[in-house]
């Protein structure tokens, strides 16, 4: 090797090194009629929270707990969505319910027991959200019962969730609160009633 090179220094990490995780600065105040595209956490820029269909829910409680987020999507071994999880389905009647079926205890679930398929789940179209306001995100959250949706990015070779929209960051960006009681409370939830 040619040339006038110098060796760098090197540290040894310390007891709490963390991994730098990409962030999404979401603004702080957003209008209704400004763009929808400013409350969608863009999966490009914060890395989405998955977890393996055979965890425990009680796994996937603590996984959310730690990256204090509301759902996980539920992946193979290729990063291909199987279906999604929400607290609301690990809190909720779900697991009490599987257990009545199937017998056994809580920490015998997996997640794969109780997730919302990806057949049965429901998303918006980029393009569109793209086009949209967001009183436009808030009045389909409200209509919907959804705590979440889901933003696909769609063509003719590919098809990927581009982003989340999380009722709660949309609260928090407008002050709206979008209140979901009494229609469908979840995802799995609106599957169901089909």
């Amino acid at each position: 090797m040619s040339g006038n090179y110098s060796t760098l220094n090197t540290v040894t990490l310390a007891d709490e090194t963390s991994l730098d995780r990409p962030r999404q600065e979401m603004r702080e105040s957003v209008g209704l009629n400004e763009s929808a595209m400013h409350v969608v956490t863009d999966l490009s820029k914060v890395a989405a929270m998955t977890i393996n269909p055979c965890a425990s829910i009680d796994n996937a409680s603590e996984r959310m707990i730690a990256g204090n987020v509301r759902l996980l999507f539920v992946t193979d071994q290729y990063y291909n969505v199987m279906g999604l999880v929400t607290s609301r389905d690990l809190l909720g009647d779900r697991a009490i319910q599987y257990m009545q079926e199937h017998g056994g205890k809580r920490e015998d679930i997996m997640v794969r027991d109780i997730m919302t398929p990806r057949h049965k789940i429901e998303a918006l179209q980029l393009a569109d959200v793209k086009n949209a306001r967001v009183g436009d995100i808030v009045e389909t959250l409200r209509r919907m019962g959804r705590q979440h949706a889901l933003v696909l990015a769609k063509d003719e070779n590919d098809s990927r969730i581009a982003g989340v929209i999380s009722t709660t960051q949309v609260t928090k960006q407008t002050g709206e609160e979008i209140s979901v009681a009494g229609v469908a409370s979840t995802i799995a939830d609106l599957a169901a009633r089909r």
